[in-house]
């Protein structure tokens, strides 16, 4: 069976772009693929975070991944530190990953800033280590959005270097898994702008811990244009909040924009806004409640994750031994 790999990083506040753009599908992934599925523990810490918050969030994303429905019998669900492999095999895939490879990279252009010179080496060597979290596993799969397709190239190049350097077809080279309506899911305060947990306002979004109440209000409160909703695809040009809002809606309901603009066509915002807001109130409600059960349960969710780090070290060591035998790393015999 074909091998999935993704991972969120545990900086709190997931929210319905996460659920829409990886969680929900990793639900469906998992009937087809052997699918691990991260909590990145290690790629959290390239900025500062208070620990006892990072240890909360961890909690959470697990929890998020389960209330969603990922299956953690079916699935292997772990947070990244607890499993040193990743570490490990990031060091010799960073040993030939040459300089201009990462200088090319645009999220750490991005996240740096006019701070360049003070950014930590993780910040900049973070491709790597993402690298090493799919290779670590030999995925053959990873669901990515457009903001990390450029990162999964990165790793095609690096497994392709490691196999050209020792004359060995070691590591497959990763597919990307991109899907459709609303894996780009936009700020409700401004359409131009990706839905993100670090932006300071929380009408931005729509939190997974979210209640109905609030789910409800802040789309109600969600950036429109005076003009009624589109009779077809061309009318939502220039209008980046109304075209959010069609995508939101078209994912959670299931359906194409298509059907969704033919369904709307000359309604107000206001309208709409209620059937969205009742539809997103109905998939995400139940999903929020239960990610609250299982936070409130931290016990069950330890365990949860190590027993997922056992089985995500039972198949990664055997890899690293590998990686180790041919890059030449002398070992004790019994270490083999």
């Amino acid at each position: 069976m074909n091998r999935i790999f993704s991972g969120i990083q545990p900086t709190g506040n997931l929210h319905l772009g996460n659920y829409l753009g990886a969680i929900r599908n990793w639900v469906v992934l998992q009937n087809d693929f052997d699918c691990i599925f991260c909590i990145v523990d290690l790629h959290a810490i390239t900025l500062p975070q208070d620990p006892a918050a990072l240890r909360s969030s961890t909690r959470e994303v697990a929890a998020a991944y389960i209330a969603a429905g990922v299956d953690p019998e079916r699935c292997t669900i772990f947070n990244q530190s607890t499993v040193a492999g990743h570490s490990q095999l990031a060091w010799v895939l960073g040993c030939m990953t040459p300089l201009g490879w990462l200088n090319r990279m645009t999220q750490f252009k991005e996240k740096a800033g006019k701070q360049r010179d003070m950014a930590g080496l993780g910040l900049y060597s973070y491709p790597v280590l993402m690298a090493a979290d799919i290779l670590l596993y030999k995925a053959t799969h990873v669901p990515v959005g457009e903001d990390q397709k450029q990162h999964l190239e990165l790793a095609r190049d690096i497994a392709g270097a490691f196999n050209r350097n020792y004359g060995i077809e070691y590591f497959p080279l990763p597919e990307p898994q991109i899907f459709g309506t609303a894996t780009r899911v936009m700020s409700l305060r401004d359409g131009t702008k990706k839905m993100s947990k670090s932006d300071p306002s929380d009408y931005s979004r729509i939190n997974m811990t979210d209640d109905a109440d609030t789910v409800a209000l802040k789309i109600r409160r969600a950036k429109t244009d005076p003009l009624p909703l589109p009779d077809s695809i061309e009318g939502l040009a220039g209008r980046p909040e109304a075209e959010n809002l069609i995508d939101i809606y078209a994912a959670l309901a299931g359906i194409g924009r298509e059907a969704t603009m033919a369904e709307f066509a000359g309604a107000q915002f206001s309208a709409f806004k209620e059937r969205l807001a009742d539809l997103a109130v109905s998939v995400l409600g139940p999903i929020g409640a239960e990610m609250k059960r299982l936070v409130a349960a931290p016990d069950h969710m330890d365990a949860i994750l190590a027993r997922g780090a056992e089985r995500a070290d039972a198949i990664a060591a055997p890899h690293l031994a590998e990686v180790y035998d041919i890059v030449g790393m002398l070992r004790p015999q019994h270490a083999r």
